[in-house]
Order: C-alpha cells, then structure tokens, then sequence
C-alpha cells in the first residue's frame, strides 16, 4: 500500500507520472502514518537515510540517489548555562536539512523517468534540489526570489541548474513555478511533494538512537513546516512500536515578520488577517501560506507542543552566540538559538535544537 495520498480525496498517489496535486480534486499529497518502527528492520547495507529505505515508498528497483545525507552529528552544548543537545543538519551535503528530503524525491523522480523538472525556493532546497538532480541526471530549474543570498544562487548555479530570479516576496517565485508547471514542466516542490517528508522523518529515528532514546523537546524552524510534521512522523512510528511512552514537546520557531502558524495557533483563524510576509534576515522560514499548515499545527497540538517566535533583532545576536560554540549556522537556523531561550526551563527535558542550514550560505 502507498504510504502517499491525498489530503483530501484520499486516493493514494497515482502508479504513473509525477503530479504536485491530485489529478481527481486538486488537493495536494500528504504521507500517511508510517507503521510501526522497528530498530531491525534496517538495511545494514546502506547509510544514512537510506538505512530507513523500506520505509520510503519506493519500488525495490528503484536507484538510490544519495550524496551521503543524514546521520549529522547530535552534540551537547550550552544555552544560558543550559544544556542542550543540537542536531547538526546543516552538515548535511549541500548544507541542510533539505538533503534528506531530496534525496527521496530525486530518487522517486528518477524512477518515474523524469528528466527535467523545475523547483521554487527561497535558497536551501533549490541548492538541494540542483545537487541531485546533477547527481540523477534531471535538468533543473530554479525559480529563487530577488532577496536570495548570492552564496545560494551561486551554489545552485554551480551545480548546473538554470536560476531565475524571480522580484517581490518569496511567494511571487512560487507562483511563476506553477505557471510553469501548468505548461507542462514537472514540478519538484518540496513543498507540495510528500516524498520528502519520508526522508525528513529520519531525522526522529537519529535523534531515537543518538541520545539515546526519545528527547523531551524538539525545537524546529518551522516555514512550510514540513520538517517538524515529518519529525512527529517519525516519532509516531517509534511510539506505535512501543519504544517510546509519547511524543516530544515540538516547539515550531518563526521570525515575527512571517509567521502565520504561529498566528493561526494563538489567536485561530483571524490570525492569518494580519500576518504579513515581512521582510527578514530567516528567509527560509518566509512563508505566508503553508502548505500543509492545518496538518502542521495539529501535529504540534498532538505533541503539547507550540510556537514561539523571534525578532529581527534578536537573529544575528543568536548567530554569534552559536558561532562561540563552534556552530557557524545561517540567520534562519540561527532562530533556534532565541526560541532555547525563551523555552528552557518550561519544557520537558531533555531538550534538542534541530540547526538546519549552514552560515556558509550567507551573505551575513
């Protein structure tokens, strides 16, 4: 059975071709609930993520597209004289999170024949996204907004890819891709595609086998929010298998100038009437409309969890403040360090920061 389906009809995910929505009433894709994890049923074969690949949703045939994402390093440090685990994903090949997704999506994609695709992305997953589809032979394209760090652009560049940078908010970049897709491109969104979400939930399964056993609190950047929705995933399969008693506290972090999951959790739907797509330095959590908000917030709810969020002034301090500790991290990562403080002390413990994206790919 797929592991895939639709939001809304529920069908699952069509056998042919690489639709973004489903074909029969246009809502978008989800990933189910994975079944119960189990610590042997693991390929000893592979690394990374793929030691995971069963639960995946591929084909037995299908090529394993890897640059050696996951298994980054889970290290402790200190956060006003608090530890705290941090979760290195930023060391991940391209330089984030977003390789874990990537590569289950650039394996799908090859496995459907795709040859050409094109992407939409404020920097991280366009980088990831051109990695592998050089690594897969796809022709990529990559619709980036005008604000993007030139670091990013060049490294999307770098990798072959064709960019267009796209002027106004991060929205506008998204908007153009759709317009491709409508004229026949292959979409290969992050953020609409459910296959990433297999691979971002690894991340639970490291943490599971790292500290060892389950953490008390999870602290995420959260934009579309697919990351913390994949990671409670993640969770839930250890959980159903009995190998933890309930799920971390989730703590979803947003830069105050964009943050309309934080809005929506607080104050209900009348929230999104005054979140703005503002200007700020985390541009990768610069998402007014998250695609899968509703499923994002319910997961937070689930975990007795919620979202914090931080000023424009308070980003850079945390940056540095990290860098002391040896982690040079991008502004967008950097958030987690100002929402440990607001949270240490009233959260269950112990408590881990999942830092996301590297501060090479900075202009800052």
């Amino acid at each position: 059975m797929s592991i895939y389906a639709c939001s809304n009809c529920r069908r699952p995910y069509p056998a042919d071709g690489a639709p973004y929505r489903c074909p029969v009433c246009g809502a978008h894709f989800d990933l189910l609930d994975f079944p119960a994890f189990d610590p042997d049923d693991k390929d000893a074969k592979q690394i990374g993520i793929w030691r995971y690949r069963n639960l995946f949703g591929l084909s037995d045939d299908s090529e394993i597209i890897s640059l050696g994402e996951g298994n980054t390093p889970c290290i402790w440090g200190q956060v006003a004289d608090h530890p705290v685990a941090f979760k290195l994903d930023f060391l991940n090949p391209s330089g984030s999170y977003k390789d874990r997704g990537t590569a289950v999506l650039a394996s799908f994609l090859k496995s459907r024949g795709v040859t050409k695709a094109v992407e939409d992305s404020s920097g991280n997953a366009g980088a990831s996204f051109a990695a592998y589809a050089a690594r897969s032979a796809i022709q990529a394209r990559v619709l980036i907004p005008d604000s993007a760090s030139g670091p990013k652009q060049k490294q999307i560049e770098a990798y072959g890819a064709e960019v267009i940078r796209i002027m106004g908010p991060r929205s506008n970049a998204a908007s153009a891709a759709q317009k491709m897709v409508d004229s026949g491109m292959v979409y290969a969104s992050h953020a609409y595609l459910p296959h990433s979400l297999a691979g971002y939930a690894t991340l639970a399964f490291e943490l599971y086998e790292q500290l060892p056993g389950a953490p008390g609190t999870v602290v995420i950047p959260a934009g579309q929010g697919n990351l913390l929705l994949a990671v409670g995933h993640g969770f839930k399969a250890l959980q159903k298998a009995g190998l933890i008693a309930e799920l971390p506290c989730f703590v979803g972090v947003q830069a105050r100038a964009c943050a309309p999951l934080w809005a929506v959790f607080n104050y209900g739907a009348t929230g999104m009437g005054w979140t703005a797509e503002g200007e700020t330095l985390a541009e990768g959590v610069r998402v007014r409309y998250p695609v899968r908000g509703d499923a994002v917030l319910q997961m937070v709810r689930a975990s007795r969890g919620f979202f914090v969020v931080v000023d424009e002034e308070e980003i850079l301090p945390g940056r540095d403040a990290f860098a002391r500790q040896g982690l040079y991290l991008e502004p967008t990562s950097a958030i987690v360090w100002s929402a440990l403080k607001q949270v240490l002390g009233k959260v269950p413990e112990p408590v881990v920061g999942v830092l996301t994206g590297s501060g090479l790919k900075s202009n800052l």
